[in-house]
């Protein structure tokens, strides 16, 4: 009895699945006369290079053949070809155990001789070609570019890299064609037909999970429902193909996700042990996870072709929800970073329970807009409201740490990003600058500090913003352009020296002090700038000029870094909630 691969192993061009692109091109090229004298057939394996070699041959030699270039399948010719029995005029060849240079001039020397008969050709069928040396290769060029009449080699390969690597000017010599990977509906459909022929009943489950463990290969599926069939059950169930192939059931994985979305690291362990008890490949099972988790991703980013059981996907759409896109998308990295390590591994049980327990772990990981924040709602207003999101800029999704898998740090770690936050002195060479601010006095240069103003700490009644309602740099420089813009309605001689100045520091007692061009401290008195300035900064008391010589401006040329520079100071003045990230993060410009 045959097996079913080679039972059902197609007989013409019309009943070759899924390669219509090539054989309906050979079938035209036969019945139009212009066949090539050499093809190279290229794909993944089982997906029928060798079966269209075949028929390509018997199309050739076919004694009853069709006008339209279809072998007639049914001949002593075909039958013969078809059967890979001895043949004059056909010839197969293994590359793997006949590679060598002087099984090339073999085959050159035989490809001399004429076919058989007038109207017959002499077909040479070299199966995994890429095992050919390059000296073969060499042997073999001058009759693919010259070849004999009526002589066709045909070379299948599923690495045809390898021949361009070692034979590159053989490939030019050539018609190529490249083979489709067999989706899990084509295999499905196939095998459904098949079963049918047999008479055999078959659950669509079933031939579902052979499809999907078959893994694009048309022969692997007939291979493996041979397998299921072996039991002899009568009908093919999913209970059947599991015990047969020895695959694991879909419940075990619903039952790893259940255990990762209920962050049960603990429970990681005897799960694991478990499944080695039964014998489990876990390799397989790794497989088979990563296809759930993709399963779990695209049904939650609401795609709908899912190649997964119907009790499987009602699976997944109850537990939708309990893990987001992102870890999801996180898990999948983690599986394909752990796979080519996995297969090689002694330790393969270690590094899957190392894997699942990161997976439970994944949410200690830190959100780092969340924590900035918090920072901004503690430094920027009153009652720790959130800071508001920089004008202009994108949402953005939660930062996660390198790797996506860091544990929360302590209470204590957070506090220097606290710190920020709360109103501390600002040094001239970590304050905010202005984009026009003045290059910063040299050492020779003396400041000159004006006499502080006191005055009355209510704020008086006006039109301008709301005031700023905590004494912080941070909060201050925000607002600066607001409040000169509110100043100006009113007093326009004391907004034209805010134009040109920047607050610099603010002190727990209400001191401002301003960073000012030389000579402007001198045409608005302090007292004109404190009474302008309270209306829009609460609990300002003072304030201090802190200008500068004229004649102390270094002539300064401008570089990337100084670009840089002005370009991460008018960040830190446009958010505070910026500054603090650059402070605690110790973040760069890029």
């Amino acid at each position: 009895m045959l097996a079913l691969a080679r039972k059902y192993r197609p007989r013409n061009f019309k009943t070759v699945a899924v390669q219509s692109h090539v054989s309906t091109t050979l079938k035209g090229a036969i019945a139009r006369g212009r066949v090539a004298h050499g093809y190279l057939l290229c794909g993944p394996r089982g997906v029928g290079k060798t079966t269209l070699a075949r028929v390509l041959a018997m199309a050739l030699n076919c004694e009853d053949k069709q006008p339209d270039g279809e072998p007639c399948g049914r001949c002593a010719s075909c039958e013969r070809i078809w059967m890979g029995s001895a043949s004059l005029d056909v010839v197969e060849i293994d590359a793997a155990s006949n590679r060598g240079v002087d099984d090339a001039r073999e085959l050159r020397e035989r490809a001399m001789y004429a076919p058989s008969g007038d109207d017959r050709y002499k077909v040479y069928i070299v199966d995994e070609a890429h095992m050919l040396t390059r000296e073969a290769w060499n042997a073999l060029l001058k009759i693919l570019e010259e070849p004999p009449p009526r002589v066709v080699f045909v070379f299948a390969t599923t690495e045809p890299q390898k021949i361009a690597q070692a034979a590159a000017p053989v490939l030019s010599r050539l018609q190529r064609f490249d083979f489709r990977r067999m989706s899990p509906r084509d295999i499905r459909e196939r095998l459904a037909a098949v079963l049918a022929e047999e008479g055999v009943q078959a659950d669509d489950d079933a031939l579902g999970m052979i499809a999907r463990a078959a893994d694009g290969s048309m022969r692997d599926g007939l291979s493996l429902t041979d397998q299921v069939l072996s039991l002899g059950a009568g009908t093919v169930t999913a209970v059947a193909v599991r015990e047969a192939l020895g695959l694991v059931a879909e419940d075990e994985y619903l039952a790893i996700l259940d255990l990762v979305a209920d962050r049960r690291a603990g429970d990681v362990f005897p799960t694991v042990s478990r499944l080695a008890e039964q014998g489990i490949d876990l390799g397989q099972f790794v497989t088979g996870f990563g296809e759930m988790l993709r399963a779990y991703l695209a049904l939650s980013l609401g795609s709908a072709s899912v190649e997964v059981s119907e009790s499987a996907r009602a699976g997944l759409e109850q537990r939708k929800g309990r893990l987001s896109p992102g870890d999801l998308l996180r898990m999948l990295n983690g599986l394909a970073e752990l796979e080519p390590k996995f297969r090689k591994s002694t330790q393969q049980q270690l590094l899957l329970e190392a894997l699942l327990v990161r997976f439970a772990l994944l949410d200690r990981t830190i959100d780092l807009e969340e924590v900035l924040r918090e920072a901004g709602g503690a430094g920027g207003g009153a009652g720790g409201a959130p800071a508001r999101r920089p004008a202009g800029g994108p949402e953005r999704a939660p930062s996660r740490g390198p790797e996506g898998y860091r544990a929360a740090p302590p209470a204590e770690a957070a506090s220097p990003i606290r710190r920020v936050a709360e109103p501390t002195p600002v040094t001239p060479a970590d304050r905010p600058q202005r984009a026009d601010a003045r290059p910063e006095p040299s050492r020779s240069a003396t400041p000159a500090l004006a006499t502080e103003v006191v005055a009355d700490r209510a704020p008086r009644a006006g039109s301008g913003p709301r005031p700023v309602s905590t004494m912080d740099i941070n909060s201050v420089v925000e607002r600066w352009d607001d409040i000169t813009a509110a100043v100006r309605r009113e007093r326009p001689l004391v907004a034209a020296v805010l134009e040109h100045s920047m607050p610099t520091a603010v002190t727990a007692t209400g001191v401002l002090t301003i960073q000012t061009d030389a000579g402007d401290e001198g045409s608005v008195p302090a007292k004109d700038l404190l009474a302008a300035l309270i209306p829009h900064i609460a609990g300002l008391t003072r304030v201090g000029f802190a200008g500068q010589a004229a004649a102390s401006k270094p002539a300064t040329r401008m570089t990337a870094e100084s670009v840089k520079s002005d370009t991460l100071a008018a960040l830190r003045k446009k958010s505070p909630i910026i500054a603090a990230a650059i402070d605690a993060l110790d973040l760069d410009l890029l």
